[in-house]
């Protein structure tokens, strides 16, 4: 899925053949998660989060479902080791009230594995068997799709990098000064940029490239979760 399409891209000064607009669109998205630390569409893969003595994993992606928690690093003498479903809980952020977290050691056991029998704790024990201090979650991560604010700085930010690569170009070339309405056609106003450059540095997050992008984004579109341990 694509963050934006090919005329919104276009709309905002991206030029060139639909597969050249595309590439530009792919490489737009990967600056927009970078800022955002969020995915905007459903994707699977791993996170690592830190494990606390309560067993409530703060994670830090947007979660839909998990298939899998293991320790992490894998113990070098249990590589296999992961807990089943019966585990763990998930509580997504989709639902309303809830974080973005996964309750490890919810119940159960194992009189078959080591550390996870009822009398070490269980599947919650069996990561304070293994000294745990992170585990790799493994599921699907994202929302169903991108807000239309994250659209439009998407496509913005597909015209600035490539209006970046043309010799003479000027950087911003192309790109429509002002937004001033969001998501739900309320007014607002886009406060200038912070730094020099016009670009917005949030933390340890780079820019995306364009400033227009960077002042829609970090107001209303910034994952404020736990760093990302590991992906």
């Amino acid at each position: 899925m694509a963050y934006c399409t090919i005329d919104q891209a276009r709309a905002q000064g991206c030029t060139g053949t639909d597969t050249e607009v595309q590439a530009w669109i792919a490489t737009a998205q990967t600056a927009v998660d970078a800022f955002t630390q969020q995915w905007w569409e459903p994707r699977t893969g791993d996170v690592v989060a830190d494990l606390p003595a309560d067993g409530l994993v703060l994670l830090p992606r947007r979660v839909r479902t998990v298939t899998a928690i293991a320790p992490y690093p894998l113990p070098q003498i249990a590589p296999e080791i992961q807990l089943p479903p019966n585990a763990f809980v998930v509580r997504p952020a989709a639902t309303a009230g809830d974080i973005d977290a996964v309750q490890v050691g919810f119940g159960g056991y194992d009189v078959l594995v080591a550390g996870a029998e009822p009398w070490n704790g269980g599947w919650q024990g069996l990561m304070r068997y293994y000294g745990a201090k992170q585990v790799r979650v493994t599921g699907t991560w994202g929302l169903d799709a991108p807000p239309p604010m994250v659209s439009l700085a998407t496509a913005m930010v597909a015209a600035a990098l490539q209006a970046k690569t043309r010799p003479t170009g000027d950087p911003m070339s192309g790109i429509p000064g002002g937004v001033d309405v969001d998501d739900e056609g309320n007014n607002v106003r886009i406060q200038p940029a912070v730094n020099d450059d016009g670009t917005y540095h949030v933390g340890f997050r780079p820019s995306t490239g364009s400033a227009q992008a960077d002042a829609m984004l970090a107001p209303a579109y910034l994952n404020a979760r736990p760093a990302l341990g590991g992906l």
